[in-house]
């Protein structure tokens, strides 16, 4: 477990120390809200030397992070993390920042609990030295529930004082966001995910059927939960059937706006009604395993004018 909001201080020594304490005694902690050396400017024809040193701290994360060769070195990048704080000002977005920085936008977003590219004005903004994914141990988006729980326990866990509290997370130093994650988070659509914790078990697309083992096209997602976890519509919407069949089991479909439907399958409970108006995350059952099913998960589905999509490229 690493602390490198201790690094930073040491690291740095004299200089920085001082720097701190100016900065207290300037604004208080109630301006500067964090335990970390402040960036006042991107520029780098700017007198920051902060900013200068950062940039220096980056390239060599850089350097460590992408010549290294063996696993374990993954735990030295880790503890080599140190991290800054920026205030983002009227016209900073994201990507600009990481072309300031020279670290990708995926681990200014990971690290800073961002959904989408959008709303950084007046907001700190922690700055990381080493390219990677920090996921958050208690995920409370659907997007960083998403990246929780594709990699599976993945990275070494750090711990990060944002300057209200602690917060555990998983860094994979050299990580990024897949093509899908990346899709998402560029482009937020209006849906949201059907369940609060879940593991993708199985995606849209070809694959192999757990239950005959033959290849077949699967037209939605398998989101494993625990039996009677509660699932929730996507987003508002009217109820246009509940009932069940050999296949799906209990589900429930809901017509959207737009020509969007979305089915939820396999249910232990349906806990909605016909013709009933919903809203995002109104709860409409619980996760079953009913129909053909191997065990307790939520098959989902979403279609427009009829046809199948992949859920992934619509919901956030």
């Amino acid at each position: 477990m690493f602390f490198p909001q201790s690094r930073a201080v040491f690291r740095r020594g004299f200089f920085f120390t001082l720097f701190s304490l100016f900065c207290a005694g300037a604004g208080g902690q109630d301006e500067h809200q964090s335990p970390y050396p402040l960036i006042t400017s991107l520029e780098t024809r700017a007198a920051d030397p902060v900013f200068r040193q950062y940039l220096d701290d980056v390239a060599e994360g850089r350097r460590l992070v992408y010549n290294r060769r063996r696993k374990e070195s993954d735990d030295e990048a880790a503890a080599a993390l140190t991290l800054y704080a920026y205030r983002a000002g009227s016209g900073d977005d994201l990507m600009r920042l990481a072309a300031r920085c020279s670290v990708p936008y995926a681990a200014l977003a990971s690290l800073n609990h961002l959904e989408h590219n959008d709303g950084l004005d007046g907001r700190l903004l922690l700055l990381p030295t080493i390219p990677g994914l920090f996921i958050r141990e208690d995920a409370d988006s659907d997007f960083e529930r998403l990246l929780l729980s594709s990699r599976d326990g993945a990275g070494t866990r750090i711990i990060i004082d944002s300057g209200r509290g602690k917060t555990p997370y998983r860094f994979i130093p050299g990580g990024d966001f897949t093509p899908t994650e990346r899709a998402l988070f560029l482009n937020p659509s209006l849906f949201r995910f059907p369940l609060k914790s879940y593991t993708i078990t199985s995606y849209y697309g070809s694959r192999i059927s757990p239950i005959s083992g033959r290849r077949m096209n699967h037209q939605g997602l398998d989101l494993a939960a625990g039996h009677g976890a509660d699932v929730y519509a996507i987003r508002e919407g009217t109820v246009t059937f509940t009932g069940e069949n050999a296949v799906y089991g209990n589900y429930v479909i809901i017509t959207h706006d737009k020509g969007w439907t979305s089915l939820y399958g396999h249910l232990s409970r349906i806990e909605t009604a016909l013709n009933k108006k919903v809203l995002p995350g109104t709860i409409i059952g619980k996760v079953g395993s009913t129909g053909l099913s191997t065990g307790p998960h939520l098959h989902f589905e979403l279609r427009q004018n009829g046809q199948s999509q992949d859920p992934l490229g619509q919901l956030k």
